[in-house]
Formats: structure tokens, C-alpha cells, sequence
């Protein structure tokens, strides 16, 4: 099946150059990672955006002769095709062509479940986006059946605008707030579900009839970062998120690194005071219970209206109290003061467990500059061990709400990419 509708313009994937060409990390030649030798002709194609068969021999380190093999083996698949070489012009006898993934040789659908709206992305094989849809929901907790049926409305919604079916897609990226567990699909607890301990992929794909992969959100923006952002080249990096809650993911040699039982870099819920405030998790003292969104409204609540008699909605509530903050309201700059001294805690304590080049700050509170100003990182940097001579690199990444989304479709394709490249998609 072909889809003509044109790529959505984003400026996650736009590089200081223009447009960026593939999408996927880059590793290393002699990195395989336990991969069949087709599938990473495919991943090494897929990333390049377009390339010659000498040059995946090149980065591949394998025999010309092993690559035009199995190159003939993905065309015949259906899953690239070849295109002239723009980059490298030939003026006389036949031009000289390189490879590139078929845009149409599949679709995923990359989905972000949140409090107040759900965001959904159609991506196709070679990366591109090609539709998104969004519907708001009701901002309470709720029964995981709801959530399903929520989800199903997005979904449908999506595959409307682009005129295709359920049976079209390869695979359902579905993230969400709170603990999953990537491996065995269950999600274990979320802010957003009165259920615990369900077996969410399992039920996503019988609601879908789809296949699904499920994580939480935090791991949706570092996939982001590693497939379509700053991370694509790095070997290692860590994505610290600020939004509803305070989430980590961490990539360790170009992969995505969850921990021994899939539950790992729950940033959020370390401890940062004893007998502390009170988390949504249930528990006290977390970070996320000083830093997050219902931290920073709880504070306001107080500052901005003392008699408790306001009725204000918390996005309303914390737009109130940045603006008065940055109008020089001492009461609104200590809230943001103090979440940013337990924030470069935080941060600190990421560097000294894992010592990461870059630590890329993103979610909707990086509208809110207090929280990374100058005083905040230095105060990280203060904490760190053995770093007076080299500061830590922090950089901030706003790529708008369709950042949780693309990073659920790069889960997507992710879980995918065997499948594809052995040809029984």
C-alpha cells in the first residue's frame, strides 16, 4: 500500500543543515549487537537515509559481495529500493544509485497517553510522519478499560486522516506516565489509572488487534533523542523529563538501558528527604514531590491564593505563578527556587552513579527557565565529584508535545525492525 500524504513538518527533525536523512541510531561498524547480518544492512540503510552498497560495506566492515546478497534479499522484500545517488553525480554512463528504505513498506503509529489529552503519530518505515491526532480527556484517574477505549478513539482518529486500517500498521508505540515494564508488557502503576499490576500490552493489542509495545514516557523522549534527535550519534547520554512527574531513561552504547527487571531510572521516586512530601506514587520524600507539576501547584496554591478559595485549573495556576515570579514576586521565585535546588539534587546524583556526556533536559516545564538558570546548574556542578576542572554538559530540548509521540514510534519501529528485515511483516 502507497500513502501520498505529505511529511509533517517538525523541528525535531530538523538539524542546523536542514532536514536530517534517516532516522535510528548510528552506531558503531563493528557494533551488532547480536543482530542478523540483514537486519543490519536494513538499521545501517535506515539511518543513513540513503547510501551506496559499497558504503554499508564500509561501515559494516563485511564483504561487497555478503552486501549485494542481502541487499537483493531486502528488495526483494519490498523493504528499500534504489534511487540515484544525489551526492555523488556521475556525468557519463550509468548513474550511480543508492539505497534508501521504501517509505511504504510499513506504518506504525507512535501513541502518548497523558492527564489531559492524548497525542497520537503515524510514522512510516523510513521514519517520516505522516499524520497526528490529538483528543483532550478528562483530568482524573480512571480505569485502564477507559484508557483503552480513549486510545482506540485516538487511534481511529489518525487512521481516518490518513485513510488507512487498523490492519495496515505494523505496530502501536503506547507510552504513559508511571512504571512499565517494557519486557513483559505490564503496567505495574501510573498517576493516571486507578488499576495496578495489569498486563496492558496484552490488553492493547486484543482492544487493537494490533501489535503493541508499551514504556513509560520518560523512555518514549530518550527513543526520541536516540532516533530522531541529539542522541543519534552518541554512545551515551541521559534524558531527564519534567512534566506531571520527574522521569529518567538512560542510553548506554546507542541502547536504551531499562534496568535487570525492565523498571530501572526511576529518577522521580529517589529519595531526597526523609518523611518528606507527600508523592503521587504513595510514598514520601521523592523528588518528583518537589519538582513536578503538582509539586510546583501545591506550592502556589499557597503563595499565590493563602485563603485556598481559587478555583483556578493547575496549568492556569502555574502559568499565574511563573508570571508573577518573573515579575519579581519573591513568594513565586523561592517556589521556583527551591524546586531547582532539589532538581540540581537530583541531577547531581545522576552524574555521580553514571557520569553521562550530555544529560538533555526536556518536558513542558522547560518553559520554565528558573528550574535549569545558571544557580541550578552550578549548584549540580557543586555536588558532583572530581568536576572543578570540567563542567557537566546539560542541554534543554523543547520539541513540543509531538516529542512523546515520535519517541513512541521510534519504540515502534524498534520492536519491529526484526520482523521487517526477516520479511513477515
Amino acid at each position: 500500500m502507497t500513502l501520498d500524504a505529505p511529511p509533517l513538518p517538525d523541528p525535531a527533525l530538523t538539524g542546523p543543515d536542514g532536514p536530517l536523512l534517516g532516522c535510528g541510531p548510528i552506531r558503531p561498524e563493528t557494533d551488532g549487537g547480536g543482530s542478523a547480518l540483514r537486519h543490519r544492512v536494513f538499521e545501517c540503510v535506515r539511518a543513513a537515509g540513503q547510501i551506496s552498497r559499497s558504503d554499508v560495506a564500509k561501515q559494516l566492515r563485511v564483504s561487497p559481495g555478503s552486501v549485494t546478497a542481502l541487499v537483493g534479499e531486502l528488495l526483494d522484500l519490498g523493504l528499500v529500493h534504489e534511487q540515484p545517488d544525489l551526492n555523488r553525480p556521475s556525468s557519463r554512463g550509468r548513474p550511480p544509485v543508492a539505497l534508501s528504505v521504501r517509505p511504504d513498506a510499513g506504518f506504525v503509529v507512535g501513541i502518548k497517553l497523558s492527564r489531559t489529552h492524548h497525542t497520537a503519530l503515524l510514522v512510516d518505515a523510513a521514519g517520516r510522519p505522516l499524520a497526528q491526532a490529538s483528543v483532550p480527556c478528562a483530568m482524573r484517574r480512571r480505569s485502564l478499560d477507559q484508557i483503552l477505549l480513549e486510545t482506540a478513539q485516538v487511534l481511529d482518529d489518525l487512521l481516518d486522516q490518513a485513510g488507512l486500517h487498523r490492519a495496515d500498521i505494523a505496530c502501536i508505540g503506547l507510552g504513559m506516565p508511571g512504571i512499565i515494564d517494557h519486557a513483559s508488557g505490564r503496567m505495574i502503576w501510573s498517576p493516571l489509572l486507578t488499576d495496578e499490576n495489569r498486563p496492558l500490552r496484552t490488553l492493547a493489542e486484543t482492544a487493537f488487534g494490533v501489535p503493541v509495545a508499551v514504556d513509560n514516557d520518560a523512555n518514549l523522549v530518550t527513543l526520541a533523542e536516540l532516533w530522531f534527535g541529539k542522541g543519534r550519534e552518541m554512545a551515551d547520554f541521559a534524558v531527564v523529563t519534567i512534566e506531571d512527574g520527574v522521569g529518567m531513561g538512560l542510553v548506554i552504547n546507542h541502547r536504551l538501558y531499562r534496568g535487570a527487571g525492565g523498571l530501572g531510572m526511576e529518577l522521580g521516586h529517589t529519595k531526597v528527604q526523609l518523611d518528606g512530601a507527600l508523592c503521587q506514587c504513595g510514598q514520601r520524600g521523592c523528588l518528583e514531590a518537589y519538582v513536578a507539576d503538582y509539586a510546583l501547584v501545591r506550592e502556589a496554591s499557597t503563595a499565590l491564593d493563602p485563603t485556598g478559595q481559587a478555583t483556578q485549573k493547575p496549568e492556569a495556576m502555574l502559568e499565574q505563578l511563573y508570571e508573577q515570579a518573573k515579575a519579581g514576586n519573591e513568594a513565586a521565585r523561592t517556589i521556583f527556587s527551591r524546586a531547582g535546588r532539589f532538581l540540581a539534587l537530583g541531577l547531581a546524583n545522576v552524574v555521580n552513579l553514571f557520569d553521562p556526556p550530555l544529560i538533555i533536559l526536556a518536558g513542558e516545564r522547560m518553559q520554565y527557565d528558573y528550574l535549569y538558570a545558571e544557580e541550578v546548574l552550578a549548584e549540580m556542578q557543586a555536588q558532583t565529584l572530581n568536576r572543578r576542572d570540567r563542567a557537566q554538559r546539560v542541554e534543554t530540548h523543547e520539541w513540543g508535545d509531538l516529542m512523546w509521540a515520535h519517541g513512541a514510534a521510534a519504540l515502534a519501529l524498534s520492536d519491529t525492525a526484526d520482523a521487517m528485515a526477516a520479511g513477515k511483516t
